[in-house]
């Protein structure tokens, strides 16, 4: 086991990945937040939360989107899949939306999520914001907008991304045989 980002690194990698977010977006009046179910959902309230409280950054919004039964895999599942929760209550059309996820593996969730953002309407632009990108592991042509660490791990490795809410102090990210 080899950690890649004690709880120190990882905060200052989260707010360097606001800070290129703000250049980017500015006031974020075009710009919605989208975290993928379940893991990229808190990285993307870290995300939303240092955004509006230290950067005062007002009316950004955030929404969590299931791609369960968009995956091209999930009826290959061994056992019954059960989906997350959706929770979008704006519409994406015309928006810039920036997917939100811990790590970027082979790219088959982000092409799932791409397929399941249009049942809340058309993008204006779609980006994509993760912490750890695994660079070798890739099956589909995407990449990252916004990257926390990129990684070159082998598919026997795995890459666990803590995130503790109770006591942030315990969060960090971990390469593990």
């Amino acid at each position: 086991m080899k950690v890649l980002f004690n709880y120190k690194e990882l905060t200052l990698s989260i707010k360097r990945l606001c800070f290129e977010l703000i250049e980017n977006h500015l006031s974020f009046d075009d710009t919605v937040i989208v975290g993928l179910q379940p893991r990229g959902a808190f990285f993307a309230k870290k995300i939303h939360e240092i955004l509006s409280k230290e950067f005062l950054i007002k009316n950004l919004n955030i929404g969590y989107l299931d791609i369960t039964f968009y995956r091209d895999d999930f009826r290959k599942k061994k056992h019954t899949v059960s989906a997350n929760q959706t929770d979008i209550t704006f519409l994406v059309e015309n928006k810039k939306v920036i997917f939100i996820d811990d790590v970027l593996y082979t790219g088959r969730s982000i092409r799932a999520a791409m397929d399941a953002i249009n049942s809340f309407g058309r993008p204006k632009k779609i980006e994509l914001l993760v912490l750890v990108n695994r660079r070798f592991s890739r099956e589909l042509p995407i990449e990252p907008n916004y990257v926390g660490m990129t990684v070159d791990a082998i598919d026997s490795e795995k890459v666990k991304v803590n995130f503790d809410l109770n006591n942030e102090k315990k969060s960090n990210v971990l390469l593990m045989k």
